[in-house]
């Protein structure tokens, strides 16, 4: 960063980064640059334009330098700033979690329309083990990552009490963070687990979601170097297809759901009708549906336990 003729102003700093970012072919150049200003300035993004003609001291130069250099390397700006919003929540993230995605909001947009065929009704069965909570209607999340879809679930849904799984033990103590920090973490239980391992299989959940590792293999290889350098390869490579885990998790998944609860599943470009084949086959559900993101993709697979055995 070559010294300028006049003070570094935020303004100036904004139109050379973005200039910098281009030329490196820097994803989201401007929104980068505003990101890490903000953060190494303590500021919201607007407020860099408030200020825009505010100089910056040596120390707050260097810092803003050291970013532009890892973020020139490919760093994602949530791993370098240690945050990303998802449902207009903040939340904590780090190399330990995927880094939470819009599209992943149309989970959880979907998780509450289901939940409103459960609010107000009577008591239900009792919670699977090994949680002990008061909460009649229980929810659990399968591979919580950062938290964020269980966290924001929690949020909206303050009479459900939630089990969150994930593999990954550095994963769980981001989502635990998350959920103290959003003070939820009294009505969130997680667990380390493959798949629904730590659950009994007994019908007694009202909602099940899963965000699930699913990038086909073939996919994986093409993707930007921001992801596949420095996001967690087993929280989104599943396998040739990327169905590895969604098939089991499909099979299992009718045993854990009370009748006329909902399990949902986040799902990939052209997976949603298999993977709707894979719920209908169990004979388990009625209806199973498709839910597209805000780009118009299939994104979520959502299916109602039906009453009986199937």
């Amino acid at each position: 960063m070559g010294a300028p003729s006049a003070p570094w102003t935020i303004l100036a700093l904004l139109r050379w980064t973005t200039e910098y970012f281009c030329a490196n072919c820097v994803s989201e150049p401007r929104a980068s640059a505003e990101v890490l200003l903000a953060h190494t300035l303590g500021l919201s993004r607007l407020d860099l334009y408030l200020r825009y003609d505010q100089p910056l001291a040596p120390d707050e130069l260097a810092r803003f330098k050291a970013l532009i250099i890892r973020r020139r390397a490919g760093e994602p700006v949530a791993y370098l700033t240690g945050h990303r919003e998802f449902w207009s929540l903040d939340f904590r993230v780090s190399p330990a979690v995927l880094i939470p995605r819009p599209e992943t909001e149309t989970l959880v947009a979907a998780a509450l329309e289901a939940a409103k065929d459960f609010r107000g009704a009577d008591q239900g069965p009792k919670a699977p083990s090994p949680p002990s909570r008061s909460s009649s209607f229980w929810g659990l999340e399968v591979g919580v990552g950062s938290g964020a879809v269980v966290i924001a679930l929690a949020k909206e849904l303050p009479w459900m009490t939630w089990v969150g799984l994930d593999l990954s033990g550095p994963a769980l103590a981001v989502a635990q963070d998350n959920a103290r920090r959003h003070e939820v973490a009294g009505r969130i239980r997680f667990l380390q687990a493959d798949l629904l391992s730590a659950v009994k299989p007994r019908a007694a959940l009202a909602l099940l979601a899963a965000n699930l590792p699913y990038v086909p293999r073939a996919e994986w290889e093409r993707l930007p170097r921001d992801i596949q350098a420095f996001e967690p390869q087993a929280a989104l490579l599943g396998g040739e297809d990327g169905l590895d885990l969604l098939r089991p998790f499909v099979r299992q998944a009718h045993a854990y759901v009370r009748p006329g609860g909902w399990v949902l599943l986040e799902v990939g470009d052209r997976q949603a009708q298999p993977v709707a084949a894979l719920f209908s086959a169990t004979r388990a559900y009625d209806p199973v549906e498709t839910i597209p993101d805000f780009h118009g993709v299939l994104r979520v697979v959502r299916a109602r336990r039906r009453h009986g055995t199937p």
